[in-house]
């Protein structure tokens, strides 16, 4: 069967001074950077190349120096030499560099890309034919990485992260300011804004000029991203916590092991065993400090930017509402010094194959103190909770209020226990099976999502927006329903955060399900993140006209001020077991 693609979408309305001038936007396909058959394949030509001149040592040696070189009847170079076949040999070797050069240089032609107003496209292959596509209202992030040989030659590796396994596309490789530049009108055909702010073209001061300032050009240039606020981690703080991390404490273990074991046996056959488990958590701790340097969270228009790296450096945009739960937590080493890290789940699985970026995918902070903890969330929230509080026609600075309830909240419960904060906790029976952390194991609400407190000796803190709540469910086994008691887990898609929360008081956890489940419903009701910078457009009536479903409502015209989804009083959430509303019911 023969490959034919079918009818382009339509191409990006053209509207503002950006879109205008960005030709990678212009709905027709377009091809990589030309030096990407070289990065991608360059690796196997020096890997041939080593390989003759690892040969070739002998010879140059005994060369330069007569009669101090080995001689190896067993080498290739020399047999070659002595038979006469020098030059058949440099044209088998000039066959295979052409015949690798012109493959490199068809699967760089048959690699195509192209961006429409609705989907980010991608073909390739020669033999076997490739073609992926990535919805822009589906796109989870855009990270950008350039690791050091891609760096020096001015060039970029491009992928969007789309919400399901393996789902992520690449566009490897781009230059370093068209990838800069197709990322910015990617979020802006995928925001829903109707105009761009102008863009002012960037001098070239030469070839070589530009790819030094590249080169040695800070990570975070705030001015060129647009970030209104930066928190960036103290690198002696960074040192420091991985030093008191769970892997410093495992490689301290095994090498106390080691010694007692040869010290009592007088045996050293155990080094050679363990000294692989030794050098492989040696090399992840140099390669996580590496690509934690420079570590900045940036807020910008179109969402969070985390960037990171010293000699290769990635950084990646996350548009509002891609972010389904945070978590701030503290490890027991980190207790003195009033350390916390954050976390988050995302809807997107790099896969086989793909980026292994995973720091940039889960962490957003990887160390910091409370108020960096404060500074983070001040940037994350307000696109996750605000629009729930403060309604899908809300500005920037409403939605910044309509989250600072649930940041003050966050601030003030990190280290509480108790009623403290308004937390509903386990009972004192709870105490069989919490026995440390019954007393701050708890819940509660605020404006636009779900709190949960858990832990005494590893605490954390569970951030769930009710907008992204894909489910929730209450457990209770043999022995909590001997002891009255509960379980519930609010379904978010896969992470390293887990919203659950146990030994709840049976029924707390009841009001708990019911209430997250009625006040998802009105969240999502609420939720425009998926096209975050639209409501611009709605509160300009000299340029859009306000659409119909924009009017203000009953609800909205309240003295409160508080956006609902409906204009009528929510019914009070069942608090008995029997009272849960059977399947089908109206809501």
């Amino acid at each position: 069967m023969t490959f034919r693609p079918g009818p382009p979408p339509p191409a990006p309305p053209r509207r503002g001074d950006a879109v205008a001038a960005a030709p990678l936007t212009d709905g027709e396909w377009h091809r990589l950077h030309p030096l990407t058959p070289l990065l991608k394949g360059g690796i196997f030509l020096i890997v041939v190349l080593g390989y003759v001149l690892s040969n070739l040592r002998d010879q140059l040696l005994e060369f330069f120096v007569p009669g101090g070189g080995p001689q190896d009847d067993g080498d290739p170079v020399r047999y070659v030499y002595e038979h006469g076949a020098v030059g058949w040999a440099l044209l088998g070797f000039a066959v295979l560099l052409v015949v690798l050069i012109s493959a490199f240089w068809v699967s760089w032609r048959m690699h195509e890309f192209r961006v429409t107003g609705d989907v980010v496209e991608v073909r390739s292959g020669v033999l076997f034919r490739s073609h992926r596509k990535a919805r822009l209202d589906r796109i989870q992030g855009i990270n950008i990485s350039r690791p050091v040989v891609p760096r020096i030659f001015g060039t970029a590796k491009l992928e969007i992260a789309q919400a399901g396994n393996d789902a992520n596309v690449q566009l490897a490789y781009l230059g370093a300011r068209a990838a800069d530049d197709l990322r910015q009108r990617i979020l802006v055909l995928a925001s829903g804004a109707q105009d761009d702010e102008r863009t002012d073209a960037r001098a070239s001061n030469g070839v070589l000029q530009d790819r030094v300032d590249e080169l040695f050009s800070p990570e975070l240039d705030p001015a060129a991203v647009h970030a209104t606020r930066i928190v960036k981690v103290h690198p002696g703080r960074l040192i420091a916590s991985m030093l008191l991390s769970g892997t410093t404490v495992f490689f301290l273990v095994v090498i106390v092991a080691m010694v007692v074991s040869i010290a009592m046996t007088g045996e050293y056959g155990i080094l050679f065993g363990l000294f692989p488990v030794v050098i492989g958590a040696g090399g992840y701790t140099v390669r996580k400090f590496s690509r934690s340097l420079q570590y900045t969270i940036a807020e910008t228009r179109d969402g969070i930017r985390i960037g990171f790296g010293l000699v290769s450096t990635s950084n990646e945009t996350l548009p509002p509402g891609r972010i389904h739960a945070v978590s701030v937590a503290q490890p027991l080493l980190w207790r003195p010094f009033g350390w916390w890290d954050v976390r988050i789940n995302r809807a997107t699985n790099a896969g086989n194959g793909a980026s292994n970026n995973q720091q940039v995918s889960s962490i957003v902070l990887p160390v910091g103190r409370a108020e960096d903890v404060r500074q983070v969330l001040d940037i994350i929230l307000p696109g996750l909770v605000g629009t729930a509080v403060a309604g899908p026609t809300a500005s920037r600075e409403q939605l910044r209020e309509g989250s600072s309830e649930a940041v003050d909240v966050v601030g003030d419960s990190l280290t509480t226990t108790g009623d403290d904060g308004g937390f509903v906790h386990s009972p004192g029976r709870g105490a069989w099976l919490r026995p440390l952390a019954f007393r701050r194991n708890g819940y509660r609400f605020v404006p636009g999502a779900v709190l949960l407190r858990l832990g005494a000796v590893w605490r954390s803190l569970v951030i769930v927006p009710l907008p992204r709540v894909q489910s929730v469910k209450v457990e209770q086994g043999p022995l909590e329903r001997a002891l009255r008691l509960a379980s519930v887990h609010v379904h978010t898609v896969a992470g390293p955060v887990s919203a659950r929360v146990g030994a709840l008081d049976a029924h707390d956890a009841q009001r708990l399900w019911s209430e997250t489940a009625h006040r998802a419903v009105e969240a999502a009701a609420a939720d425009t993140s998926h096209r975050w910078r639209e409501r611009e457009a709605r509160r300009t009536p000299a340029t859009h006209a306000p659409a119909p479903w924009a009017a203000p409502s009953a609800a909205s015209a309240a003295p409160t001020g508080t956006w609902r989804a409906d204009a009528g009083t929510p019914p009070a959430p069942p608090v008995r077991w029997s009272d849960v509303p059977p399947p089908g019911a109206a809501r």
